[in-house]
């Protein structure tokens, strides 16, 4: 185990963030310390992601770009402040895994590899449809009167994009939470766009 998987394991960009000064408020968002942010527009959990300047990552990264540091010297960083002796965790024997390597059962498994696949595709869909409003709603001209669709793709894109990201190349405590953290909204969503396939007209 390396010293970037010792702090990911043991610090969020949450707990970085508010350790380091951050104001977070109870939906999980902040004003972006990255750009000139007046309203909250970063959502920081077990990651971050911003909005407003696209800034993402995990802890390691939240300290490098807080403090421009590299990202080794940021993780070092982390370890001295929160007082992980990361040399013993280093050179730690791994523990022994079990046959399944999770200690769950292979239903367990199943059924969480279900979900993963299940949240996954209805962000995808929900993603591409997104990007189908952003061009096909986009005024015309200055004076043109936003649609609603336009607006909410220009409002929801990034941050359903930073989900699926997290997805594809988050560690398996991230995809966890986000399953956990997302399940109620990703099903309103999967109602929403199968009542818009029902509905469907011109092509929205």
């Amino acid at each position: 185990m390396g010293i970037f998987d010792i702090v990911r394991d043991c610090i969020s960009a949450r707990k970085a963030a508010e350790y380091y000064g951050l104001r977070i408020n109870r939906n999980s968002m902040a004003c972006c310390p990255f750009h000139n942010d007046r309203r909250p527009s970063m959502k920081i959990d077990r990651r971050f992601y911003c909005f407003g300047c696209g800034k993402k990552g995990d802890a390691v990264d939240y300290v490098a770009e807080t403090f421009g540091l590299d990202l080794k010297s940021a993780a070092e960083k982390i370890c001295r402040d929160f007082g992980i002796d990361y040399d013993k965790a280093i050179h730690r024997p791994p523990p022994k895994i079990k046959p399944c390597g999770t200690g769950m059962t292979d239903e367990q498994l199943h059924l969480i590899s279900k979900a993963e696949q299940y949240v996954f595709k209805v962000l995808c869909d929900y993603y591409h449809l997104l990007k189908k409003w952003k061009t096909k709603y986009k005024p015309k001209t200055e004076d043109e009167e936003w649609h609603p669709y336009f607006i909410e793709a220009l409002r929801e894109i990034d941050y359903v994009e930073y989900l699926l990201d997290t997805l594809l190349t988050g560690d398996a405590p991230d995809r966890a939470f986000l399953i956990s953290d997302q399940g109620a909204g990703v099903r309103r969503i999967e109602k929403r766009l199968q009542r818009i396939n029902e509905n469907l007209t011109g092509g929205d």
